[in-house]
């Protein structure tokens, strides 16, 4: 009997309020949807890091005859084989070095000409214009700058160049993309609970009436506060289950659909992370009205 009653509180509830529970419905949706988001692109970052830091080598490139003014390095002239046994040999007692290649200019011009192809830029450069270089690859990316110390100002060598300076702005850009949506998740969020707030609020006052006769037959405090928690509750799942929905559709229209087809050389994440963050989108949903609610009702029942 207790139930149906609460049961019955919450449709009444429900229908009276019909415009505001709608409001806390969207405004949950699109925060949630936002914050779920935010989780994933935040994963996607960390992916990418790894795929990439993996990937990219720290370049040692040698002066050649061409660079004789381009610093005191390179004063000298080009660097002499003895040099570069020498710093190989260093290379390989690093702990820290996984493995070293070598490039010629040869196979630099050939990997500049793949690069720019047919284009105007390509016929601006000669062979012996692009020099010699070491590939260094790292057990740990982080740790360039101990290549760097080491070999910047040896004689013979023109530059000591980590890739990672190539692909750190897009992390920086996707970072601060992913502030800014936390930034925007956390003023919906605002919006919902205020919209929360005064909805349940509204739903209190227009049944005071009975709230007062419940007090007066001795009912307890949660029994009378319980049919606006679960109001409160309910419309925050709809919502949770909307932004649960907006980011699958998302993940497999945005990403896989389209993303993943236009850009192949990034390995985006996969369905596990979005398996991952539905139920904590769902839980929060669930959860942070429902303790909106019992707050807002102590307050303002004072049962």
């Amino acid at each position: 009997m207790r139930a149906q009653f609460v049961l019955s509180e919450i449709g009444v509830g429900l229908r009276r309020n019909l415009t505001m529970t709608f409001a806390v419905i969207v405004s949950v949706a699109l925060s949630l949807g936002l914050f779920g988001a935010s989780l994933l692109m935040r994963d996607q970052v960390s992916t990418m890091k790894g795929y990439w830091y993996d990937k990219v080598n720290v370049s040692i490139f040698f002066c050649n005859k061409n660079d004789a003014d381009t610093g005191a390095n390179c004063a000298k002239g080009a660097a002499t084989g003895q040099q570069k046994d020498d710093i190989l040999a260093e290379l390989h007692r690093l702990p820290i070095v996984q493995n070293v290649h070598h490039e010629t200019s040869g196979q630099a011009y050939k990997h500049y000409k793949e690069q720019f192809g047919d284009t105007p830029v390509a016929g601006l450069v000669t062979p012996d214009q692009l020099p010699e270089s070491f590939r260094v690859k790292l057990k740990d990316p982080t740790k360039y700058d101990v290549i760097k110390s080491a070999f910047s100002e040896r004689p013979g060598v023109q530059e000591v160049q980590d890739q990672r300076d190539t692909v750190e702005p897009l992390f920086n850009l996707l970072n601060g993309m992913n502030i800014a949506a936390l930034c925007v998740m956390g003023l919906m969020l605002i919006v919902a609970l205020m919209l929360i707030v005064n909805t349940v609020r509204v739903s209190a006052f227009s049944r005071r009436r009975e709230t007062g006769i419940m007090r007066l037959v001795g009912a307890s405090s949660f029994y009378i506060q319980m049919p606006f928690i679960l109001e409160a509750a309910i419309a925050g799942l709809l919502g949770a289950g909307f932004a649960c929905v907006l980011i699958v559709a998302g993940k497999g229209i945005l990403i896989n659909n389209w993303l993943a087809k236009k850009i192949q050389v990034i390995n985006f994440i996969g369905w596990d992370s979005v398996a991952q963050v539905l139920p904590l989108v769902l839980l929060i949903g669930l959860l942070m009205p429902a303790l909106a609610a019992f707050f807002a009702l102590r307050k303002y029942l004072k049962v």
